[in-house]
């Protein structure tokens, strides 16, 4: 450091850092490196750019001059125009001017913009009589020709004639209006080779030529080359006379690159190595200098952290002499643990504080160190705190031996383990009060290890494997099952285990294990076996035991891993409850629900259970399914199944009937319908029987009986009944009717023949002759009807068919045709095609005839007759609905006469009150019915209901 003092300050800042020295050095000849490549960079490029301007000026100028020749084809094929407008001499102009210009492959004149004149004409027929300012893709740089006033180079394109190629027109104007163009054509191969282009090296540059399209609004790229070439190096020069670019590409940007990069990391490298040179040069003295100080440095904070550590460790330690035992240095931590401070430890030795039941040990180990016997030792002993407090310590004593100064000391490491001896303690009290749970619990208990078994299995490769594997593979191998049986070592059992198997000793039950192992016990084991290669710690099963004296036992067996040996397995705690008395009572409970189920099941009627507030069911017996067709476990699923299934005009009176009964605690009998699973509607009768516990009511039950055919036959009698009463009725009425009709005539008669007798005269007698005909005429005619009536009721076998309802309409309407012609009468129907009933043909007839036939009679005088006829749907009945705009009837006065015979509402002459008579008893004797609505001079509705 001293030598470094002759240097001037800024070389000796230098010195003093050999990396930043190093790394200056480097960065310096690296910029020169690098100014030095930038400037052979420059010149290289300099250079190729250069040599493209050359290559590209010299085909720019190619295609110039071939575009200048051009003009000056199509200027002397345009001065072949003659004042009127007529090429002269085109062939042989054309084909000198083709002869002196090589490039051009066809020359045209295109007056009015359609292509006239071609030479030469062969091969270029398909672009005779083109109209160019037509067609889409040539008419935009043809008026950009026109427009310019100039020669137009257009293309490159397809060419009609086949091939691609550049049309080049010049528009030709005759006294200022537009003729047409003087045009040549030059194909893109002969135009490129006319170029230079071809004859450029391609290894370093290549060529593009490009023209923007309008219509597409894109670059259009003509040579094949079109690969993006945007981000290579390249220069354009544009040609005016077509709206072209010629572009000129370097192929390999990168090969300048190639050229000053070995130069370049050549430098680098070297610049490299001089800095590392010139670190290596600068940093030996810097190396010397602080390799002391990091001695020095190293020393001291080796001293820092042996003392930090010292005091700050976690453990107590101190320093001894053996020589005396009493402390040299103590920690902090030592110091905390026996209560202490620093100076009144030290004051003391460790025979002081040492139990006096551990000293001896501790005074032998001393002195075997002092005699080179051991080199260390390690204890568990007692001191005794500033306190009187007793602390256990795991000690660690190291003798250091100064042989200079002839003294033996030793490093004493404490660690304070009284927690650990306090719970080794207890634990010692849990084994012992486990052990006496164990052996006084009145469940039979037993310890065992399986570790073995579990082993046996992982040979086998059983261990994990799919449940149905393991099962076939020991369905197969029953040997493995007992082999796997003899590997369980029973470590303990308890009283109430060798009770239960009828042994005194656990050596008696390890020595009879085998001979109690029967088969089903061996099913269960192997349950157990396919349970430990699933990775279970726990099992649970019902089995069967042989104890000792050859009685077999049901038990309920219990399988857990004690914590901490659910890897191994060695300890097992297996409970066996014997269940034997709990399953008999079971079998007795079982056995008399099934003979009550029976019992219930043979009550012709549905009994039930449910409860009292929401009336959920929670019982019923099987006869539902006889009766209604559900299952009782369809009915239980549903809280609410009772009150869904009841049927619909029937539900709220029930359930309102059932909540008062069950409030007021009174047992009920009631009937309603249910509908059963087919659709089909049951009567039932419900007995229901209150159950109260505690004075509250706590559930329902009954049973339901079925008295849906009680109910039909109730049904039928009343229908019996009402059938009778009515024939009754009118029976009555028909006797009233023959009576009275028949009293009449007769009296008639009998009064008559008295005046034939008394008469005086032959005129006289004549007289009443006729008028005796003529009573014995309406006698005959009342007789006719009543013989009529007397068939309606008498014919029980009526025969009834499927009837077309509109085609018997249409019947009635042709037979009254002519009184509905002559009294223009309008009948509407509305009746479907398909509408059908059952019903006797010769009843239906008649009964539409009847009811038709009183429309027309009974019209009114002052409108147009107008009868409809409806079929109708009400409640599943059909109705025939025939009204009209007639004189109507007052119900009022006449309600009883419409239906009676010979009753008549009307002062019509040719009323007789029979019609409507008759058709009612036919109506009836169907088992129908016919209603009347009705209001005077507004019109009559007939309602007529079949079944």
């Amino acid at each position: 450091m001293k030598s470094e003092k002759k240097y001037p300050k800024f070389i000796r800042w230098f010195l003093r850092r050999p990396k930043t020295t190093g790394f200056v050095v480097f960065l310096f000849l690296s910029y020169v490196v690098g100014f030095i490549l930038l400037q052979q960079y420059k010149l290289i490029k300099e250079d190729e750019q250069r040599e493209m301007n050359n290559i590209l000026n010299v085909v720019h100028q190619n295609i110039e001059q071939a575009l200048k020749n051009c003009y000056t084809t199509t200027l002397t094929l345009a001065l072949t125009i003659n004042d009127k407008g007529i090429p002269e001499n085109f062939d042989y102009v054309s084909e000198k001017l083709m002869e002196s210009n090589a490039n051009i492959s066809t020359v045209q004149l295109v007056p009015d913009g359609i292509i006239k004149y071609i030479h030469p004409l062969k091969g270029n027929e398909p672009a005779l009589n083109l109209n160019i300012l037509t067609e889409q893709n040539l008419k935009t740089e043809a008026l950009k020709s026109i427009a310019k006033k100039k020669m137009y180079f257009a293309g490159p394109f397809e060419l009609k004639q086949g091939g691609v190629g550049i049309v080049g027109r010049f528009p030709v104007f005759q006294n200022n209006k537009f003729w047409g163009f003087s045009a040549v054509i030059i194909k893109l191969e002969t135009f490129l080779k006319a170029s230079g282009i071809k004859n450029v090296d391609d290894s370093k540059y290549y060529f593009q030529f490009s023209k923007y399209d309008v219509e597409k609004q894109k670059e259009i790229f003509y040579l094949p080359n079109q690969t993006d070439f945007s981000k290579k190096y390249s220069i354009i020069r544009t040609i005016p006379d077509g709206d072209w670019k010629l572009f000129l590409i370097s192929k390999n940007n990168n090969y300048i690159y190639f050229q000053i990069i070995i130069p370049g990391i050549i430098g680098i490298i070297l610049a490299g190595l001089f800095g590392i040179l010139i670190y290596f040069l600068v940093k030996t003295p810097e190396e010397l200098q602080s390799l002391v100080t990091a001695q020095a440095t190293k020393l001291l904070n080796s001293e820092i952290k042996f003392k930090i550590i010292f005091d700050q460790a976690a453990i107590g330690i101190a320093s001894v002499d053996l020589s005396t035992g009493t402390f040299l240095e103590v920690n902090n931590k030592f110091c905390d643990l026996l209560g202490y401070t620093q100076s009144e430890i030290k004051q003391k030795n460790f025979q002081s504080i040492t139990h006096p039941d551990d000293l001896e040990t501790d005074l032998i180990y001393v002195s075997k160190l002092k005699n080179g016997i051991i080199n260390e030792y390690s204890m568990e002993k007692r001191y005794y705190t500033n306190h009187g407090k007793i602390i256990w310590v795991n000690l660690t004593v190291t003798p250091i031996i100064d042989r200079k100064n002839k003294q033996i000391t030793a490093i004493s490491i404490i660690e304070d383990i009284t927690l650990k001896k306090e719970a080794e303690e207890l634990i010692k009290k849990s084994e012992i009060r486990f052990k006496s749970l164990f052996d006084d619990s009145p469940l039979p208990l037993r310890e065992e290890d399986f570790s073995n078994v579990k082993k046996y299995l992982e040979e086998l490769n059983l261990m994990h494997e799919d449940i149905e594997v393991v099962r076939n593979y020991f369905e197969k191998n029953p040997n493995i099952v007992d082999k796997s049986h003899s590997l369980v070592k029973l470590i303990d059992a308890n009283k109430a285990c060798l009770k239960l198997h009828k042994v005194k000793t656990k050596e008696d039950l390890i020595q009879t294990k085998s001979n109690l192992f029967n088969n089903k016990a061996l099913y269960c084991f192997t349950e157990h076996l396919i349970a430990i290669t699933q990775g279970e710690n726990k099992f649970i099963l019902d089995t069967i035991i042989k104890n000792s004296e050859g009685e077999y036992r049901n038990i309920n067996l219990r399988w857990n891993t004690i914590q901490g040996y659910k890897n191994s397995l060695a300890r097992i705690i297996v409970s066996t409850e014997d269940t034997t008395d709990r399953k008999a009572v079971e079998k007795i409970i079982l056995e008399t629900n099934q003979r009550m189920e029976s019992l219930i099941n043979t009550i012709d009627g549905i009994v039930w259970e449910c409860d009292a507030v929401t009336f959920n069911f929670n019982f019923i017996s099987q006869k539902v399914q006889n009766i209604l067709g559900y299952s009782p476990e369809e009915w239980l699923e549903s809280p609410t199944f009772w009150l869904d299934h009841i049927y619909v005009e029937d539900t709220e009176w029930v359930q309102n009937y059932c909540r008062i009964k069950t409030n007021e605690k009174a047992d009920h009998d009631f009937e309603y319908r249910m509908v059963a699973k087919n659709g089909t509607l049951v009567w039932l009768r419900d007995i229901v029987n209150v159950v109260i516990e505690n004075g509250k009511t706590k559930s329902l039950r009954g049973i339901m009986i079925d008295i849906t055919k009680t109910k039909e036959a109730e049904k039928e009698l009343n229908n019996s009944f009402n059938l009778v009463t009515e024939q009754n009725k009118r029976l009555l009425n028909f006797s009233y009717i023959v009576s009275h009709n028949l009293r009449s005539h007769t009296s008639n008669i009998s009064s008559i023949v008295t005046l034939i007798e008394s008469s005086e005269t032959e005129e006289e007698r004549e007289q009443m002759m006729e008028l005796l005909k003529t009573v014995s005429c309406s006698l005959n005619e009342t007789m006719l009807h009543l013989n009529e009536v007397i068939n309606i009721r008498t014919n029980i076998g009526l025969v009834s068919e499927p009837l077309n309802l509109e085609h018997y309409i249409t019947t009635v309407k042709n037979v009254l045709s002519e009184q509905i012609t002559t009294n223009e009468v309008t009948i509407l129907t509305e009746i479907p095609d398909e509408a059908i009933i059952n019903y006797n043909p010769a009843y239906l007839e008649s009964i539409l005839y009847n009811i038709i036939s009183n429309s027309i009679r009974y019209r009114h005088p002052s409108r147009k007759p107008i009868i409809t006829i409806k079929f109708l749907m009400e409640n599943d009945m059909k109705i025939l609905q025939i009204s009209d705009n007639g004189i109507g009837i007052d119900l009022v006065r006449n309600a009883d006469k419409i239906f009676g015979m010979y009753k008549t509402f009307t002062n019509n002459s040719d009323s007789k009150g029979i019609g409507l008579f008759i058709t009612k008893n036919q109506i009836d004797a169907m088992g129908g019915n016919i209603t009347v609505e009705s209001e005077p001079n507004i019109g009559t509705t007939f309602k007529i209901y079949i079944q």
